[in-house]
């Protein structure tokens, strides 16, 4: 008897062992990983604070006192001045950022929602038609995309930066696999039986349920469309300075055919990428959240 529990007791310890083994071992990928994903950005505020010439003399991961020379050269230099307005560059991408990122959620989740709910005849079909769409890169279509809205008389405007949005087909993949494993059909027809409305109970349980989805796509879909350069670039061709994104303003200071301080374009890169810190610190608690408000128990 004494000899069984020994044994019971020694293959207790050998799992646990192992439990604790693989947990550090776990633990430390973990903490490689999230050194590579912040690295960058830990080096790209030490240069902000960094002069030119330290910056081009070498890496390093030792804050400089050079932030507020850097901020002043930025706003008193003259090419830096003339091409990044940061007010400016604010306000219009966050007028076009936050535009397509609420057309993007609020329409995916209604197409992923129909087609999860509803039954007919073409819903596999569209739904394989809209997850072929991914397949096609947006540089195969951007000369046609551009030259449509020129002849409607649609560039530099923002409206061909804020109304594509609505067609995401790969939120819509994420969200209706997400309905498909937290969204229980029986909730909508419970709403059906007490009287409400279709799009009443898409607002009203649907939407609620689906936050965490929403937050998640929210916000990939600001990042997005915050740090979207391409297309920007391609709409708003008379090079006013009022109507461009920060990211033009950016790659403005970036491509001066005059003398270009590294110091001041570190500067404008840390100060454009403070509303997608903002936007992930306001979202983020609905990611680890990941619980359906509401269920059915079967």
């Amino acid at each position: 008897m004494s000899d069984m529990k020994s044994v019971y007791g020694q293959g207790k310890d050998n799992y646990m062992l192992k439990i604790r083994l693989k947990s550090t071992i776990l633990f430390i990928w973990f903490v490689i990983l999230t050194i590579i994903c912040l690295l960058p950005i830990y080096v790209l505020l030490i240069n902000a604070t960094r002069s030119n010439n330290d910056i081009s003399g070498g890496f390093s991961l030792i804050p400089g006192d050079y932030f507020a020379t850097n901020f002043k050269n930025m706003r008193t230099l003259e090419y830096a001045k003339n091409a990044f307005k940061p007010l400016i560059g604010y306000r219009n991408s966050a007028i076009i950022t936050c535009s397509a990122t609420i057309l993007t959620v609020f329409f995916s989740a209604l197409t992923s929602y129909g087609i999860h709910v509803y039954d007919f005849k073409l819903k596999e079909i569209s739904y394989t038609f809209i997850l072929l769409i991914m397949m096609v890169p947006t540089q195969v279509t951007s000369a046609g995309f551009v030259n449509f809205m020129i002849k409607i008389g649609l560039q530099n405007t923002y409206i061909p930066l804020i109304v594509p949005a609505i067609a995401a087909p790969a939120v819509i993949f994420f969200m209706r696999s997400y309905l498909k494993s937290s969204f229980p059909l029986d909730i909508v027809e419970a709403a059906r039986i007490d009287g409400s409305g279709e799009f009443r109970t898409f607002l009203t349980i649907a939407i609620p349920m689906m936050k965490p989805a929403i937050a998640v796509q929210a916000i990939f879909a600001f990042v997005a469309n915050w740090n979207n350069f391409y297309t920007p670039s391609m709409i708003l061709l008379d090079g006013d300075k009022m109507k461009q994104t920060l990211p033009m303003m950016v790659q403005a200071v970036q491509s001066s055919d005059k003398f270009t301080d590294f110091g001041i374009v570190y500067t404008c890169i840390a100060l454009s990428i403070i509303p997608i810190v903002i936007a992930y610190v306001l979202l983020s608690k609905w990611i680890v959240g990941g619980v359906a408000l509401g269920g059915v128990k079967e």
